[in-house]
């Protein structure tokens, strides 16, 4: 709880001065030299604003080159330099893995280690790229609908390519420099060599690979991407050699998300609303850790039964509690990174990280994503609010009526009809029975799991489900797209309402952003919504595997 409470003090902390930062450099002001000459390459007017529609359809073009281009490449891969022996992924695992890099997702059906696993030039100039792009879009989003909520009046709410290119090169890159660096400095590899055999202290031999580990590193974590070079992603030694690098690993995976709630604050002109709402997202990561570490010291449920203790699948250089810590700032934080293996946590461990993700990852979220979330959570809550005391629900200043709320709930309907029809599918047909490593609720958890990650932008797994095969190649993917870009379509929605609504008086009878009351108000609403849409799942997956088995 110590180690916790250091990295969580220092990340109070840093996020004041970051998320001003971010607030002045991602939000007008003068355009880079950089950034003028990028714009008349690609044609870009950067002094336009756009609507809520070419907002979208600039964003959904780029995102779809994205994924042309990175289907090319790890297509392709085996072709071109920097090999490292890897061959070309067949198209539909190359498919998968560019709508997963492209999505923010990160799911990795496939072992780095292994010959169709990604080349060097792979991640250099597909993966790590999209770790900075996908990013940027989440953050493109999250400030299109804080323009929306604080102007008054037009259609505007910005420049998608403008947001996107300082994005990444006024807050994504320098960070990613900077704490690149850092890891590299504690021991994290990085390099252009192949694969080379050395002789073990045994007498044995063991084939350890090189790479541009260190470079990647950093960005995976910013930008909520997640992903790992190596299969054991950071609980790799090449990864996170030491408790001091997996202290810096779980800080990075909060930064961004963190501080674009301040960024929230400052561009809005509400301070006290955004300290409000870190509020209750420190309440909701509090929850998820304490309910966490519980489990984890619970000794229940087939998984502890089958590996003999929670030892198992955990590095003894990071320990149980240090596990426990990231794996939940993993999953709250829309972070597909991991340090132990999360098959191996006890069964309502495992479901504490399930439910940090089905939440909505608004715990503090992904990068922009997670922000959008919770504003969207905070929404129903001001609607019921609303309805408590009568009058049409209002959010700082602007009245929310049936055609905003229609929005807000069609994008909370997303995740959860998506997540449980697909589980639904899988465990339903054949094709979706075959890959699963085990039977009975712990089986219906790991694939519940599976799409729960995908449609949520995590990218975690659990290591007991066989994700490379057609059906879940195509439904996953199915599942990232349709997880990522749906939710994004209705906030843009919602914000070309918003955008042109002019504000009212606030009176009285208005219900306060601020303050305790609304504090439990927005908290018990995520939770409620949440464990109205998924209860019944939980119940018949790890809750049942945990309380019963």
């Amino acid at each position: 709880m110590l180690q916790a409470l250091f990295i969580l003090t220092i990340l109070l902390v840093v996020h004041v001065p970051l998320g001003d930062y971010m607030a002045k450099a991602l939000d007008g002001g003068r355009h880079l030299r950089i950034e003028r000459a990028l714009y008349r390459i690609c044609g870009v007017d950067p002094d336009a604003e756009q609507d809520r529609r070419h907002y979208l359809l600039a964003l959904l073009a780029f995102s779809a080159l994205s994924v042309v281009f990175l289907f090319a490449l790890l297509t392709f891969q085996g072709s071109l330099p920097w090999s490292g022996g890897h061959e070309g992924m067949p198209w539909e695992l190359a498919l998968h893995t560019a709508v997963s890099f492209t999505t923010n997702t990160s799911w990795q059906n496939y072992a780095g280690e292994s010959p169709i696993g990604h080349t060097h030039l792979a991640v250099m100039a597909g993966l790590g790229v999209q770790a900075f792009a996908s990013a940027a879009v989440g953050m493109c989003v999250g400030l299109a609908l804080i323009r929306a909520l604080v102007r008054r009046g037009g259609t505007g709410l910005g420049n998608f390519w403008v947001d996107l290119i300082r994005s990444v090169f006024r807050v994504l890159l320098p960070l990613a420099v900077v704490f690149g660096l850092a890891l590299i400095g504690l021991g994290v590899q990085q390099n252009l060599a192949g694969a080379e055999t050395v002789r073990t202290i045994a007498g044995g031999t063991q084939t350890l690979l090189g790479g541009p580990v260190g470079s990647w590193e950093s960005i995976k974590l910013i930008s909520g991407d997640g992903g790992g070079f190596f299969n054991a992603s950071s609980a790799h030694p090449f990864e996170n050699p030491s408790a001091m690098t997996n202290a810096i690993e779980i800080l990075l995976m909060l930064l961004v998300p963190t501080a674009f709630i301040r960024l929230f604050g400052r561009m809005s002109g509400d301070l006290k609303l955004g300290w409000t709402l870190l509020v209750v997202v420190g309440i909701l990561f509090g929850l998820l850790l304490t309910a966490g570490t519980l489990a984890q010291g619970a000794q229940t449920g087939t998984v502890a039964q089958a590996v003999g203790g929670q030892f198992e699948g955990t590095e003894t250089r990071i320990g149980v509690p240090g596990s426990t810590l990231f794996g939940v700032a993993a999953t709250a934080s829309a972070d597909g990174a991991l340090n132990a293996s999360y098959d191996s946590f006890s069964s309502l461990g495992g479901g504490v990280l399930l439910a940090a993700m089905m939440l909505g990852e608004i715990a503090p979220g992904g990068t922009g994503s997670g922000l959008y979330g919770l504003i969207m959570a905070v929404l129903i809550a001001v609607f019921l609010g609303g309805l408590m005391v009568g009058r049409t629900p209002e959010f700082m200043g602007k009245r929310i009526g049936y055609v905003e709320m229609r929005y807000v709930v069609l994008y909370s309907l997303v995740a959860p009809t998506l997540i449980l029809g697909f589980t639904a599918l899988a465990v339903a047909l054949p094709e979706g029975r075959s890959s699963m490593g085990n039977v009975g609720a712990h089986g219906l958890t790991e694939v519940l799991y599976a799409y729960t990650s995908n449609v949520t932008s995590n990218g975690s797994a659990m290591a007991g489900l066989n994700g490379n095969t057609m059906f879940y190649n195509l439904t996953m993917t199915a599942a990232m797209a349709l997880g990522r870009y749906l939710p994004i379509a209705f906030v843009l929605a919602l914000a070309g309402r918003l955008v042109h609504r002019q504000p009212v008086a606030i009176t009285a009878g208005t219900l306060r952003t601020s303050g305790i009351n609304f504090v439990v108000l927005a908290t018990g609403a995520a939770l409620i919504l949440a464990l109205l849409n998924f209860l019944p799942a939980l119940s018949l997956g790890p809750l049942a595997d945990g309380l019963l088995g």
